[in-house]
């Protein structure tokens, strides 16, 4: 590695990174020339690829008329027509759109948005939202407070108000099926039960993600719960927001994840593939029956000063025309088809991996001690960050976090751009091969040593 001063920044550890000198497509290169193969699109960010010539060109348009354009001052072509892009691929009703420049933003957005709905229409005693567990909704305060994922959320315990959550449905690991329609009953009635226990009328919202990110590790929910959680909200008044961060934008195969199963959501919140890493740009869009009482009462009391950036908003629109001139949700559907079987195929070969789950290029898979328990690795191998490691020293870049509660349960998020050929799938898979034939000869004695 080409010898460095020392840095200035700092973010979650002291390691350091090579230093990135282009990417392309799917592939991206350091200043020493070794090549990497983007195989998690960042963090499920770059949905269309690195430096898409179309994106850069409506981008290089946008600045040379302007950069910034504050909101109470000026409405700008660009976000004007992101929003009506954006409402024209969400279910009807939802018409209303909030630009923020973040994953966080937007859960924060949705979660203020429905309180002031709810005092606006005489339902001021609603105030609690419920969610799951495991689940990451964000690193704000308040999308942390609705997080269930404890060492993110543990040292800020006492700084925040606590909000009630539910099993996530992670049927795996319970020995359901999750192919059976009673199995879905079963989890999201935890929904319902956790509504009557809390009294539903301080229940304000669900949160909910349609498939798993990083918490759970693209966990796909069992037949019929995404059904039923819709009837559930509807039966005592609560509001269903679908946090599409890192599902929206064709990630799973269709534009929304929601759409997998035929449901509506109440507000929807996007940010990760909306702008596709281009840049920092994310919404949520909301039913006008939730926004007009608002404004009706004297204004969403709520914003951020880029909201609506005119640069940031051009890009979304390039974006979103590369998604569709491109035929990226069908392509996610049809590559996430072939490098999920492709997976599987390793999971057969490979008995540390205990399962392969998602949707699209929202796939992961989860390492195990035994197969068959499918107990988890000790977690003092650290194995998600160490499997991770060997990856990006065989030119692959993979994520990981753990699926059981952030304490133990290592995954691996394998989700290339939309972009993504069946040859980038062998280069994948081949990589990945490379890896857990190193990895396991690293973890074969420990796991001697707790069989």
């Amino acid at each position: 590695m080409t010898e460095r001063p020392p840095s200035y920044l700092f973010y979650q550890g002291r390691n350091r990174k090579p230093v990135l000198d282009q990417a392309r497509g799917v592939y991206m290169w350091d200043v020493d020339g070794k090549r990497y193969l983007d195989g998690s699109s960042g963090a499920m960010v770059c949905n269309i690829g690195h430096s898409n010539h179309n994106v850069l060109a409506a981008m290089r348009e946008q600045m040379e008329r302007a950069t910034f354009g504050y909101r109470l001052h000026f409405e700008t072509e660009a976000s004007e027509k992101l929003a009506h892009m954006t409402a024209a691929r969400t279910p009807e009703g939802l018409n209303k759109v909030f630009f923020v420049s973040g994953g966080s933003e937007a859960v924060e957005s949705a979660m203020k948005l429905a309180r002031q709905w709810a005092v606006a229409t005489g339902q001021g005693q609603r105030w609690k939202v419920i969610s799951r567990s495991p689940s990451y909704h964000g690193c704000t305060l308040g999308a942390l407070a609705i997080t269930g994922y404890a060492p993110l959320t543990a040292p800020f315990d006492p700084m925040m108000r606590p909000m009630p959550k539910i099993p996530a449905p992670r049927a795996y690991l319970d020995g359901l099926d999750p192919d059976d329609p009673i199995t879905g009953l079963h989890y999201a009635d935890m929904l319902e039960e956790c509504i009557l226990q809390e009294g539903p009328e301080t229940i304000l919202a669900f949160m909910v993600e349609p498939v798993g990110g990083a918490s759970t590790g693209a966990l796909v929910p069992p037949a019929g719960y995404m059904e039923r959680v819709r009837e559930i909200c509807d039966t005592y008044g609560i509001l269903m927001i679908a946090d599409e961060v890192m599902t929206g934008v064709g990630r799973t195969g269709r534009f929304l994840a929601t759409e997998h199963w035929g449901v509506v959501p109440d507000m929807i919140v996007m940010s990760k593939g909306y702008a596709a890493g281009y840049v920092p740009l994310g919404a949520m869009v909301a039913h006008d029956r939730l926004v007009d009482p608002v404004l009706d009462e004297g204004g969403f009391q709520h914003g951020f000063t880029y909201a609506g950036n005119p640069l940031a908003c051009a890009a979304g629109v390039a974006v979103l025309e590369e998604v569709d001139r491109q035929g990226l949700c069908a392509n996610a559907d049809a590559m996430g088809a072939v490098l999920k079987s492709r997976l599987e195929g390793l999971m057969a070969r490979y008995p540390i991996i205990g399962d392969v789950r998602g949707k699209g290029l929202l796939l992961a898979f989860e390492f195990v001690a035994d197969p068959h328990t499918l107990a988890p690795l000790p977690r003092e191998l650290k194995a998600y960050d160490r499997f991770v490691q060997i990856a990006y020293e065989n030119g692959l870049i993979v994520y990981s976090r753990r699926t059981r509660g952030g304490i133990e349960g290592d995954h691996i998020l394998v989700c290339p751009p939309l972009i993504v050929t069946e040859t980038h799938i062998d280069e994948i898979v081949e990589m990945l091969d490379l890896s857990l034939t190193q990895f396991m000869a690293e973890v074969e004695p420990a796991l001697a040593v707790t069989a």
